[in-house]
């Protein structure tokens, strides 16, 4: 692809993560969020911004399966994008059914596990998100690879966050559950498969 391509393509892929989130906020400028309104945000901020940790995650396993660098350029923009709506649906509870409490937001971290993992999610995410730009990559160098591994574990809570909070069974968080442990699997695989070509040279 040529550099015209590329930038279209990085374009079409901000604008195309943009959408979910644009549909919201038009949904709740014009009231139109249903019977119950931060159910119907909480729910749509969160379950986008579980879905793009998984694509970001799936990066990885996208280059070991098909060799294509690019695969690893678009790390950082679903990433970003996963931090964005992880960060909106935690706004939206702080402000809207916490009226801005932090104690009460302490409370349920230590009442409701599943405020916890997700709690846990989101400061996990917060500084891969800072540190996501070249100069940060440059100043931490090794470290900046240690630092984003973090990415792992805060899929497992936001995975975790998501199963516990549906009430009854459903088969949505088998599904992101099966997505989170293929994308793991492939990557441990992957390391394997890579130390025992090492020992055996």
């Amino acid at each position: 692809m040529t550099g015209i391509q590329l930038v279209l393509l990085r374009i079409t892929l901000h604008l195309a993560c943009a959408v979910p989130l644009c549909l919201l906020a038009i949904r709740f400028a014009s009231n139109n969020l249903g019977v119950n309104p931060l159910e119907t945000l909480l729910e749509g901020t969160g379950i986008w911004a579980l879905r793009f940790v998984l694509i970001s995650l799936a990066m990885r396993p996208l280059y070991i399966l098909l060799k294509d660098p690019i695969t690893l350029s678009y790390r950082r923009l679903f990433g970003l994008w996963a931090f964005t709506y992880a960060i909106t649906h935690f706004t939206i509870y702080l402000v809207f059914d916490l009226n801005f409490s932090i104690g009460g937001w302490l409370v349920d971290v230590q009442a409701r596990p599943f405020i916890a993992a997700g709690s846990g999610a989101l400061l996990l995410l917060l500084p891969l998100a800072i540190t996501s730009t070249k100069g940060w990559q440059r100043r931490l160098k090794r470290r900046w690879l240690l630092l984003h591994r973090l990415v792992y574990p805060a899929s497992m809570l936001a995975v975790i966050h998501y199963a516990w909070q549906i009430r009854g069974f459903r088969l949505e968080p088998w599904f992101y559950i099966a997505v989170l442990v293929l994308m793991l699997s492939i990557r441990i695989f992957a390391s394997r498969a890579k130390i025992f070509s090492r020992d055996t040279k």
